[in-house]
C-alpha cells in the first residue's frame, strides 16, 4: 500500500504493508527515538507527534498516518541545533535512563503548541501518559516551566 505523509518536515512517499504498527515503520526508517515500552499506548515511550497532537505510535498503523504529518524527536532540531525543551531537559537534569525521553519530550511539544504558557498542573496533565522510573517527573515539570519563565514556549508554536 503506497502512503504519503509529511515525515520529520519532509515530503515522503513509502509502499507500507498494511499491517505494520507506525512504530516499527518509523524504527525501520533508522527514527529510532520512537522506543517500544508496553506495546499497548499505556507507557508513552512512542509518542510522536501526529499533525501537532501527541500520539503513541505503537497504538497506530503506519498507513493511518497516510495525508498527516509525523514529527519524532529526530524532526526536532533545526539546522543542527536541539530544540529549545530539548535544552530545558538536559539544563534540568530531567534526563536520566533516557527511555521515555523522547516520548516526555513530545508531548511537552504537543503541550506547548496548544498552550505556551502552561501552569505546573497543565504539564502534569500532559505528561500522564507517560512512564517515567527515573527522574521522579520533578525535573521534567521544572524544565518545562524554566521555558515558560523565559517565554520560550512560543517557539514551539
Amino acid at each position: 500500500m503506497e502512503i504519503k505523509m509529511v515525515l520529520n518536515g519532509r515530503d515522503e512517499f513509502f509502499d507500507v504493508d498494511p499491517s505494520i504498527r507506525l512504530i516499527d515503520f518509523l524504527r525501520s526508517r533508522g527514527l529510532t527515538s520512537v522506543k517500544e515500552g508496553c506495546g499497548e499506548g499505556e507507557c508513552g515511550a512512542c509518542t510522536v507527534l501526529l499533525d501537532g497532537k501527541a500520539v503513541t505510535a505503537c497504538t497506530l498503523f503506519a498507513f493511518q498516518a497516510h495525508g498527516h504529518e509525523i514529527t519524532t524527536l529526530e524532526g526536532l532540531q533545526k539546522d543542527g541545533e536541539l530544540d529549545v525543551i530539548q535544552r530545558a531537559f538536559i539544563e534540568n537534569d530531567a534526563v536520566q535512563c533516557g527511555f521515555c525521553t523522547p516520548g516526555m519530550i513530545m508531548a511537552v511539544k504537543a503541550l506547548l503548541k496548544e498552550n505556551p504558557n502552561p501552569t505546573a498542573e497543565d504539564i502534569y496533565i500532559a505528561i500522564e501518559g507517560n512512564l517515567c522510573r527515573c527522574t521522579g517527573y520533578l525535573p521534567i515539570v521544572k524544565a518545562v516551566l524554566q521555558i515558560v519563565r523565559e517565554g520560550a514556549g512560543k517557539e514551539c508554536l
